[in-house]
């Protein structure tokens, strides 16, 4: 007996066809959009390594927000730049810091909006590091973790206060999860979901947000509490963690050397699943397309698209406005 010739390119034949048979799909509800605020009115200072990026005050982030929000991009993360740094990154949990100023702004302007807020201290120290430091028994300046993981949940709860839908931890550091969700329900904040970095690599990828966030460590690196590149069992151990401290929502970065990952972590778990489309990424795509190399609008598409296809259901881009705009 014999079959008919399959033929795969006969739904490949016409914009239509394609598009009726699409497997994955992209859509600007997907994607969030980081927004760096610093304190005062009128300031933006552009991110020379991040084009069509910069630190703004909270007028001008609001005003961004609407831009974005027009475009149909619904989902804010917010990072805050203070002018004033300190070695325990005191100003993280001020009511009165960018953060919580712009959480409120942002709610009144757009109060439909997913405001989600990045919980660290990097911004905030002195030193850069993601915590507060301490001598190990050799002289070595450490983070400690379990004073860190105090000032994490104190943080989360200012920006419940401050309207944050979405408080997301980017630490690493062990139990804050718990720390937090303990924290926040014990304020009444028990609606307030916890999305956590759970899979934060010690990666090569984030040098432009380090300058946009002006977060750079001062000594030293960030390997003793970020993950080692090499590791993908110790990921899956992470979300594990983390889902059973309170996490509603867990998170993959950087995205695109780690495509495996986000599947392995996809596979593994059941609730959503972000990645986020790091710094460097997003710099690199605009070096290439600046030189000629590359197509930036296919070049976006396609990377995104590799980001949902790898099994996120969230994408954290610096790409959100570009990719809006061409999604129409």
């Amino acid at each position: 007996m014999s079959f008919p010739t399959q033929r795969p390119r006969r739904l490949r034949q016409s914009p239509g066809l394609r598009a009726l048979a699409r497997e994955t799909r992209l859509h600007p509800e997907q994607l969030v959009a980081p927004l760096f605020v610093t304190a005062g009115e009128g300031r933006s200072k552009a991110i020379t390594s991040m084009p069509g990026h910069a630190q703004l005050s909270c007028d001008l982030a609001v005003r961004e927000a609407e831009a974005l929000w027009g475009l149909g991009i619904r989902s804010f993360l917010l990072f805050g730049l203070p002018d004033v740094k300190d070695d325990e990154g005191s100003g993280a949990w001020d009511p009165a810091g960018p953060v919580p100023t712009a959480l409120r702004a942002l709610r009144g302007a757009l109060p439909s909006s997913v405001l989600m807020a990045d919980v660290c201290v990097d911004e905030y120290t002195s030193h850069g590091h993601c915590g507060v430091l301490r001598p190990r028994r050799d002289g070595v300046l450490d983070v400690d973790n379990d004073a860190t993981v105090e000032r994490l949940a104190r943080i989360s709860t200012v920006y419940a206060a401050a309207g944050a839908d979405v408080v997301a931890p980017s630490d690493m550091m062990d139990g804050r999860v718990g720390a937090i969700r303990r924290a926040l329900d014990a304020d009444g904040w028990s609606d307030v979901v916890l999305l956590s970095y759970a899979v934060k690599y010690a990666s090569a990828f984030y040098g432009p947000f380090r300058e946009a966030a002006d977060c750079a460590p001062k000594f030293g690196d960030r390997a003793g509490y970020q993950m080692d590149p090499a590791n993908a069992r110790e990921a899956i151990r992470e979300v594990e963690l983390d889902i059973a401290e309170g996490a509603d929502m867990v998170m993959v970065k950087p995205a695109l050397a780690y495509l495996d990952i986000i599947r392995a972590v996809r596979d593994a778990v059941n609730v959503p699943v972000a990645a986020y489309n790091v710094s460097g990424e997003y710099a690199m795509l605009h070096a290439a397309a600046r030189n000629g190399w590359l197509d930036l609008e296919r070049s976006v598409r396609e990377t995104l698209l590799s980001i949902r296809r790898a099994g996120a259901d969230i994408i954290v881009t610096y790409h959100a406005r570009d990719i809006a705009k061409a999604l129409g």
